[in-house]
């Protein structure tokens, strides 16, 4: 009964269950608390359960935001972090939401909300599996523009700090970081900048 909806060993399943899982095998929406009261999961937050003997990574909290609220993208210091291209470690998980989308507000973990809206909210975002669960993350070049464009909330330092290192270690081109440039309009401000890694 209970390995109907538990994940397996392989890689590719979920480490993280919500109620909807049960649902979907046809269990009531409580199934998932009864088995943490005997023990058999682990509450990880409200509506959010995990195998007893889970190994939670070190972006295991993007995962448990991910599985609430699967529309998110993670981004700026969250996506910097994910991508290795910072020193920061932020406590909280920057995402963003649609300029009309509803502000997610979880009880943990901590969560700071930015919101895009056009071609800025739809390109330059991949998805990553995180113990088994799809996360929305900017790209290396997408994350380096929003920066620019958040710089006074996240400060140029770290923007200038993400974009010298995604450049020497080749993980972005010219045409990739004038494109999200554009699309956050930002390229006047990331140009000299941009012109100074081509000199």
């Amino acid at each position: 009964m209970l390995g109907m909806i538990m994940p397996t060993s392989d890689s590719t399943s979920k480490a993280l269950l919500r109620p909807s899982d049960a649902l979907a095998h046809g269990r009531s929406r409580q199934y998932l608390a009864q088995l943490a009261r005997k023990g058999l999961l682990q509450k990880v937050a409200r509506g959010l359960y995990a195998l007893p003997q889970r190994q939670a990574t070190e972006f295991a909290s993007l995962a448990e935001i991910a599985s609430k609220y699967p529309q998110v993208q993670v981004c700026l210091l969250s996506a910097l972090a994910f991508h290795g291209l910072t020193t920061q470690a932020p406590f909280e998980i920057w995402i963003a939401v649609g300029n009309k989308a509803r502000a997610p507000q979880p009880d943990y973990p901590p969560v700071r909300t930015v919101r895009f809206s056009g071609a800025a909210l739809t390109e330059g975002v991949e998805v990553h599996h995180i113990e088994g669960i799809p996360v929305r993350v900017t790209s290396v070049a997408k994350t380096i523009a929003d920066c620019f464009k958040y710089r006074n909330k996240i400060g140029l330092d770290v923007a200038l700090e993400a974009l010298k290192e995604a450049w020497h270690a080749k993980r972005v081109t010219m045409d990739e970081l004038w494109h999200f440039g554009q699309i956050c309009r930002v390229h006047n401000v990331m140009r000299p900048y941009l012109e100074g890694l081509s000199a």
